[in-house]
Order: structure tokens, then C-alpha cells, then sequence
């Protein structure tokens, strides 16, 4: 535990020598929301303010954006030796993916954090109490830590932080082909099937009745599911990746 703090905070002092991959990371979900809102927006009818309707999508979009910086930072540890130098000091692979993990997560609560102020100022008014506000806190860290992990499974596979930034693409398209931004029945019939049934789309579902105080049925339950399963797969994974690029 403390090795994988002691590496986190190296991971964050990193942060802050890159304060243009920090901005970007927190500004980009901000412009995407903004450009949602009011150029889409008006024509885009889910029944209530659009505001309203995007900001669950947009905080777990959040998320896709800031694992790729987390890809990246692993494939560059891996590229320049200095993964060699922890290894020669004792520093196994848990603690030290753990330590970038730890980082991405408090790199997304910064960004989400930023989105949802904006969201507040342009319009967006939660009707949760603050149970429901911890009930969804949770959720959303739960897949933070689930997509981190697969982001540095991700940053072991490649061999450049190119290609890491490129292979998470998916987890920051994953989003759109759900209920984030329109209502799936307005998608084409052959996408129903992926969109009610994508690991994202449960968790949206989950925050948006969390937060608007509709009803939650069974939506959190299998959100937390998706998080658990790529949490142990991606942690199983990852270790798996690290003993073979290092042995």
C-alpha cells in the first residue's frame, strides 16, 4: 500500500509538469457539453431541458477522456526503462499500476467535478438528496477505478503512447452509442441491442435517476456488475501483462 501511494504521488507530480494534458483532459468534456447543449440541444426532444437529460452521459464520458492519459503514462514507464528501475528496487507490478490508477482517478474527479459546475451555471438542477448524491458518487468512482485499470492493461499493451491513446478511443466512444446524449428508441432498430446492453448505459440510467429522482429499478445492480467484472478482469490482466513485458 505504501509503495502504491509513494508511486501515485509520483504520478500526480507528473500531472502538474503536463498542465496542458491536465487542461485538455477537464476542458474537452466541458466544450463537448457546451456544444451538445446549445447547438444540438434545441433539437434533440427527450421530453425535458436537454441540459438535464446530457449531464449523466457527459460525467461518465469524462471518464473515457481521462483513461487515456492514464494508457499513456504506462506505455511511456514501460517505453523509457523506468519500470527496469522499480523492478531493480523491489517495486512490483501491483503497486506500481496501482499508483497510476490512484492518479487517474483523482484526475477524473477533478474533470468531472469541472463539468458538473459548468453544468450548474448553464442550467442543470439535480433534484437528488444527499444520499442519492453519495449513492451516485459512488457509482461514478466505481467505474473510474474499473476503466483506469483497463487503461493501464491497455498502456502495457502498447508500444507507443500513440497507440495507447488510440486503443482507448474505444472506451471514449463507448458512450455515444448509448443513452447518454438521445434516448435509444430514436436510435436505428439493429443498435437497441448493443445500447440497452453496453456497460455504460446501466450506469447513465443509474446516475440520471440518482440525481433527477426518477425511478432506479434495477439499473444500479447491473452498472455495478459492469464494474466489477472489468475490474477483475483488467486487474488480472494487467498484472499478467506486466510479469510478461518484464520477465
Amino acid at each position: 500500500m505504501s509503495e502504491a501511494l509513494t508511486l501515485a504521488g509520483r504520478c500526480l507530480r507528473m500531472n502538474r509538469r503536463d498542465p496542458e494534458a491536465l487542461f485538455m483532459a477537464i476542458l474537452l468534456p466541458v466544450a463537448l457539453m457546451l456544444v451538445f447543449v446549445y447547438f444540438f440541444g434545441g433539437a434533440i426532444d427527450t421530453g425535458s431541458a436537454y441540459v438535464t437529460y446530457v449531464v449523466p452521459g457527459l460525467l461518465v464520458l469524462c471518464a473515457g477522456y481521462g483513461s487515456a492519459g492514464t494508457a499513456m503514462r504506462v506505455t511511456e514507464d514501460m517505453r523509457t526503462g523506468v519500470v527496469d528501475r522499480f523492478r531493480s528496487m523491489g517495486v512490483t507490478g501491483t503497486p506500481m499500476l496501482a499508483g497510476h490508477v490512484a492518479a487517474s482517478v483523482v484526475r477524473n474527479i477533478l474533470a468531472t467535478a469541472m463539468v458538473l459546475s459548468v453544468a450548474l451555471l448553464i442550467g442543470f438542477r439535480p433534484a437528488a438528496d444527499p444520499l442519492a448524491w453519495l449513492a451516485a458518487a459512488g457509482l461514478l468512482l466505481a467505474y473510474l477505478v474499473a476503466v483506469s485499470w483497463l487503461a493501464a492493461g491497455v498502456g502495457l499493451l502498447a508500444r507507443t503512447p500513440e497507440g495507447a491513446s488510440g486503443f482507448t478511443f474505444f472506451l471514449m466512444f463507448l458512450p455515444y452509442p448509448s443513452s447518454a446524449f438521445v434516448p435509444i428508441e430514436t436510435m436505428p432498430t439493429w443498435l437497441h441491442g448493443f445500447a440497452e446492453h453496453q456497460p455504460v448505459t446501466p450506469l447513465i440510467e443509474s446516475l440520471r435517476a440518482l440525481l433527477l429522482d426518477e425511478p432506479l429499478g434495477s439499473a444500479p445492480w447491473t452498472a455495478l456488475a459492469w464494474c466489477g467484472g472489468i475490474l477483475l478482469v483488467a486487474v488480472a490482466a494487467s498484472n499478467a501483462l506486466f510479469r510478461r513485458r518484464t520477465r
